[in-house]
C-alpha cells in the first residue's frame, strides 16, 4: 500500500470512528429521554420537555443556515407556523361521519357552507405529512432563489425575512372564515381514532419528537461534514473568494434554506400536536427572534449548542414565569445580556475554550495546538517531502 493510500485509509477510519461515537451518544441520549425521563418527570413536565425538543428542531435549522452558512433569518416563524397549520388542518377534518355538519366548527360561525378547495387534500394523512415539510421548503426555495441570485445577504437578508414575517402574519390574521384568523386552529379531537389529549397519545407524540430530533440532528451533522460542510463554511467566511474559486453559492444557499425551512415545518407540526393549538402568533417577529437567541445562547455552528440552548432557555423561561410572574422577563433579559457580553460564542464555545484545557490538565495529558501541527509527525508533510526528494 502506498503512503497516499495509507493516509486516505487512516483518515477514513478516523472519520468513521468519530461518526459512530457521535451516533452512539445521540442514541444513548434518545434512550434516556424515552426510558428515564417519563419516570422522573410528571406528565405536565414531560409535555413541556416534548415541546422544547420540538423547538430544538427549529434551532438546528437556524444553526444550519446562520451558524454554518452565515445567513441570519428572522422569519423562521413563517415556516414553523406553516408546518403547524398543515397538520392542524388534517386534525380539524377528523369529523365523525354522523356529525350534522361536515365542516370545522369555526366555519359555520362565519357562514361558510362548503369546505374551501385548499382544505380538501388535507383529508389524506400522507398528503398532510408531506405538506408539513414541502410547503415550507418550497416557499423557502422560491424566496431564497429570488434573494440569493441577486446576491442579497447580511443585514439586508435579515430585513427581508423579517418583512416576510409581517406579511404572512397579517395575511393569516385576517383570514377568519378560512383558517379562523387570530384565534387559529385548536380543539383537536382525535388522530387515527385516539383522543389527542390522552396521556398515552401525548407520550407517543413525545417519543416521536425524540426520534425526529435525533434524525434532524443526524441530517444536519451529515450536511455540515465533509466537502458540503466545507462549502457552507466558505460561504459564511468569504463568499466573494468562493465565487472567485469557481463555485456558485446560490444553489448551496437555496438548498440549505429549504432544508432549514423543512425542519421548521416538522417542528411546527410536532409543537401543534403537543400544545393543541396553532395561531398566527407563531409568525410573530418576537418568536422568530427568540429562535435566533436559542442558537446564540447555545453557540453558533454547534449542533449540540443549538439543542442545549433551546432546552435551557425555554426551561428557564418556564421556571421563571412560574416563580416570578411579575418580573420573569427582566431575569430572562438579563440572562441574554450576560451570555452575549460574557460568552459571545455561547455555552458550547465557552466549554471548548475554557473547560477543554482544564480537562486535559486534570487528565494529565498534553494538549496539542492543532493550528500548528508537528511537521515531523504529519504523514501528509512526510509524503510531500519524499516526493520532493525523488
Amino acid at each position: 500500500m502506498t503512503t497516499e493510500a495509507a493516509i486516505s485509509v487512516r483518515r477514513t477510519d478516523r472519520r468513521r470512528r468519530r461518526v459512530l461515537l457521535e451516533l452512539g451518544i445521540v442514541l444513548a441520549i434518545a434512550l434516556v429521554l424515552i426510558l428515564v425521563m417519563p419516570v422522573l418527570l410528571s406528565g405536565f413536565r414531560l409535555n413541556l420537555l416534548g415541546r422544547f425538543l420540538a423547538l430544538a428542531i427549529v434551532a438546528l435549522g437556524i444553526d444550519l443556515i446562520w451558524g454554518y452558512t452565515g445567513m441570519l433569518s428572522l422569519g423562521h416563524g413563517i415556516f414553523f407556523a406553516l408546518g403547524g397549520y398543515a397538520f392542524a388542518m388534517h386534525l380539524k377534518l377528523q369529523i365523525p361521519p354522523d356529525a350534522s355538519i361536515q365542516l370545522p366548527e369555526f366555519m359555520s360561525l362565519y357562514g361558510v357552507t362548503e369546505l374551501p378547495w385548499f382544505w380538501k387534500p388535507f383529508y389524506d394523512f400522507n398528503f398532510s405529512v408531506a405538506a408539513v415539510i414541502l410547503i415550507p421548503a418550497l416557499l423557502a426555495a422560491v424566496l431564497g432563489y429570488l434573494v440569493f441570485r441577486n446576491r442579497i445577504r447580511g443585514v439586508y437578508f435579515a430585513i427581508l425575512t423579517q418583512a416576510a414575517t409581517i406579511i404572512f402574519f397579517n395575511l393569516f390574521n385576517g383570514q377568519q372564515q378560512l383558517i379562523n384568523g387570530t384565534n387559529g386552529l385548536t380543539d383537536f379531537k382525535t388522530l387515527f381514532g385516539a383522543p389527542i389529549g390522552a396521556a398515552q397519545t401525548q407520550f407517543v407524540f413525545y417519543c416521536l419528537t425524540v426520534f425526529l430530533l435525533a434524525g434532524a440532528y443526524a441530517l444536519c451533522r451529515w450536511l455540515t461534514s465533509g466537502r458540503f460542510g466545507s462549502v457552507l463554511i466558505a460561504i459564511r467566511d468569504d463568499e466573494g473568494r468562493m465565487r472567485s474559486s469557481g463555485y456558485n453559492p446560490t444553489g448551496f444557499k437555496v438548498l440549505v434554506f429549504a432544508v432549514s425551512a423543512g425542519l421548521a415545518g416538522i417542528a411546527g407540526a410536532l409543537f401543534t400536536l403537543q400544545t393543541g393549538i396553532i395561531s398566527p402568533r407563531a409568525m410573530d417577529i418576537a418568536f422568530s427572534i427568540e429562535m435566533v437567541i436559542w442558537v446564540a445562547v447555545g453557540g453558533r455552528a454547534s449542533l449540540v449548542g443549538a439543542v442545549l440552548g433551546t432546552i435551557l432557555v425555554n426551561f428557564g423561561k418556564s421556571f421563571l414565569s412560574e416563580q416570578y410572574p411579575q418580573s420573569w422577563l427582566f431575569f430572562l433579559g438579563g440572562l441574554f445580556l450576560l451570555v452575549v457580553m460574557v460568552l459571545p460564542n455561547g455555552l458550547i464555545g465557552a466549554l471548548r475554550s475554557q473547560a477543554g484545557p482544564r480537562l486535559w490538565a486534570i487528565l494529565g495529558k498534553r494538549q496539542y495546538v492543532t493550528t500548528y501541527p508537528s511537521l515531523e509527525t504529519d504523514p501528509d508533510v512526510q509524503h510531500e517531502r519524499q516526493n520532493f526528494r525523488n
